[in-house]
């Protein structure tokens, strides 16, 4: 079937889109549109330029005979601040105080367009860094790892508190909470993870960071890495942090119940190590 141009490049666009981080080749397209490479690379230019001035993402080209394009994806940097200011403005409203001073975070949780936004704050960071897969406790986490994930085009294991009959024979460490200070136990599959395997992992909540360093030490069962840490939201009150390198998009300041207040600012995203000042600053 033979495209017109503005028809191929909606259909390229919506193609690269689908599939984050693959690489595609020229002669794909060129065969799918029946077009020239010289044609094809020219259609590449005027989406990759779109692509940057959008703040959408970039292309990566990969020359010679076994190269082609890929879709890395971006927020610019106007773009993520705008969200993190409203983040901080939707998790600082007092409604969302509950006793004991626990914050309601499920309808943000449940909200789609929401959590494919954080996904793809998050994905935009570690975007240039090799994960096999991304890496979650169940519950609340879910969410936001399968966002994160769409993104970077990997797939999630889900770490559970007790082993499931489903997921065949498991792996389980004992870890101290880092709130709490109590023992409690995580399980996971021992066909999630391959041996090797490069590991993201996501939550939405991280206080001193115990459940995190207990995935961390997981990963040591399964002879896989640690690619990287990334948290919608952590606390400022954790006394000492488990966890040193991390990205987060909001950090909770302070929560008074009395007065029905919440602290919420900005969290490390434009500082971390993983951000990436050359695209988002241009």
């Amino acid at each position: 079937m033979k495209f017109r141009r503005s028809e191929r490049l909606i259909d390229m666009t919506h193609y690269l889109l689908e599939r984050p981080k693959e690489l595609v080749s020229l002669t794909f397209f060129s065969e799918k549109y029946e077009s020239a490479k010289s044609s094809i690379s020219e259609d590449l230019a005027i989406i990759k330029d779109t692509f940057e001035k959008q703040g959408i993402g970039s292309l990566q080209t990969i020359p010679g005979a076994s190269g082609g394009v890929k879709y890395i994806p971006r927020t610019n940097k106007e773009d993520a601040k705008k969200f993190i200011n409203e983040l901080c403005r939707l998790i600082a409203d007092s409604d969302r105080l509950l006793p004991g001073g626990y914050l309601y975070l499920t309808d943000l949780l449940g909200n789609p367009q929401i959590v494919s936004k954080v996904g793809k704050l998050l994905a935009s960071s570690f975007a240039d860094t090799d994960i096999d897969v991304i890496m979650t406790v169940a519950t609340k986490g879910i969410s936001i790892a399968h966002a994160t994930a769409a993104y970077l085009n990997v797939p999630v294991v889900i770490v559970r508190r007790d082993s499931k009959v489903t997921e065949g024979s498991t792996v389980s460490i004992n870890y101290v909470s880092g709130s709490s200070k109590r023992i409690q136990t995580m399980v996971l599959s021992k066909r999630s993870l391959n041996e090797g395997a490069k590991v993201l992992i996501v939550d939405d909540f991280m206080k001193a960071g115990g459940t995190v360093k207990g995935m961390v030490n997981l990963l040591d069962e399964f002879n896989a890495s640690l690619a990287g840490i990334a948290v919608l939201l952590e606390s400022e009150e954790a006394e000492e942090r488990l966890v040193d390198d991390y990205v987060s998009l909001v950090k909770l300041m302070d929560v008074d119940v009395k007065e029905k207040k919440i602290k919420v600012i900005e969290g490390n995203y434009f500082t971390n190590k993983w951000y990436c000042k050359k695209f988002y600053e241009n």
